[in-house]
Formats: C-alpha cells, sequence, structure tokens
C-alpha cells in the first residue's frame, strides 16, 4: 500500500513531542537496552516491534484499565491499546533514528458492522525508498502480525467488500481523533466508548 506522508521531510519522522516521546529516559533507556541485543538498524526494529507486541499486553486483551497516551507512560505501566502502542514503538524507532509514523485503518466486526479507527506503524529502514507497515497490537488466537517488510502481515487485514477502510496518511504523531479518544477517557470502559468511527 502507498502511504502519503505528512510531511514532505524524513526528518520529521524522527521528531519527538508529547506523544512520541522518545527523548524521555525511559525510552532512551529501553531503546539502549534493545540496540545492545542486536546491533543493527534492521534487527534492532524487528526486536522493538516484538518487545511492544510481546511485552505490553493490549489492555482489551489484558483487561487493564488503565489508559495510557504517551509513548513512555505506555513502556512504564507496560499497558495500552493499538493507539498507545504504536506511539511506545514509533518512539522507540524514532531513538535509534528509524524513521517511523503513525497509520490507520477502519475495521468492523465479524459481519463488518461497527466500525472502529485502528492503529498501526509506518518505518522506513536506512537504506529504504519504501514505508513498510507493521501492527505492534499483540498476537491472540486469531491474529498473528509478524516483522515481515517485504510483505505486510498485519493483525487485521482489511476487507473491503465490507467496507473496511486502510487509511494512506502516514501521520508524523498521533491524529487528533485518536488523540482525544485516550486523552479524555479516565479508563478503558469509556475508552472503548469513545473510540473514533472513522477519520
Amino acid at each position: 500500500m502507498e502511504l502519503i506522508q505528512e510531511h514532505t521531510e524524513l526528518a520529521a519522522y524522527l521528531a519527538a513531542d508529547d506523544v512520541v516521546d522518545h527523548d524521555h529516559p525511559l525510552v532512551q533507556e529501553t531503546a539502549d537496552a534493545l540496540w545492545t541485543a542486536t546491533g543493527d538498524a534492521y534487527s534492532y526494529a524487528k526486536v522493538a516491534f516484538e518487545f511492544v507486541r510481546d511485552t505490553i499486553p493490549h489492555s482489551a486483551d489484558s483487561g487493564d484499565d488503565r489508559v495510557a497516551w504517551r509513548a513512555s507512560d505506555v513502556l512504564d505501566t507496560r499497558n495500552g491499546i493499538c493507539y498507545a502502542k504504536s506511539h511506545a514503538l514509533t518512539a522507540l524507532l524514532r531513538a535509534r533514528g528509524i524513521p517511523a509514523g503513525l497509520c490507520y485503518q477502519l475495521l468492523g466486526d465479524a459481519e463488518g458492522a461497527n466500525p472502529v479507527v485502528h492503529g498501526l506503524v509506518a518505518l522506513r529502514l536506512p537504506g529504504s525508498e519504501h514505508w513498510s507497515r507493521v501492527d505492534p497490537r499483540g498476537n491472540k488466537p486469531g491474529v498473528d502480525a509478524q516483522f515481515t517488510l517485504d510483505r505486510e502481515q498485519l493483525a487485521f487485514p482489511v476487507r473491503p467488500e465490507l467496507g473496511e477502510i486502510d487509511y494512506p496518511g502516514l501521520y508524523v504523531t498521533g491524529h487528533p481523533a485518536t488523540l482525544k479518544a485516550l486523552q479524555e477517557s479516565a479508563d478503558r470502559p469509556q475508552l472503548m466508548r469513545n473510540l473514533p468511527t472513522a477519520l
């Protein structure tokens, strides 16, 4: 899928902000530890993806009612929904100079009804001419997202026949609709009610 960059400058996808706060000491410490175990950009990106996917439970799976949205808070609480986990992975990638951005899908239930926006990450390894999407949501029965840059293996391939959408935008920071849901929800049940149904 061809992603449309929000900014033409690649440097924008390396920046830190309140959401993707890779200048935070916890993000830096985590990135340092993961880098020491790898030593090159591809291996680091894969390990960072697996770290977020596998060691930070998706709160809808774990039942954790806390709502984290800032990357450092996601790493600290080891908790978050797809948007929050995507913020954490984006921060870890940028902490090691790998351009990364946020992208989104519109997904429905088994019948395609009750649509909600789902968040994931796109990264661009050094020397690459294209962005690759990966989904750190967290695997479970029926969900098998993998770090495969030559072909996508996302948590949820879209079903266009049911009205599902791969949004083409690539965002430097969280989309305002997703941030509003995260920041205005006191707990996970409220967050589930506040999830955006479109971008």
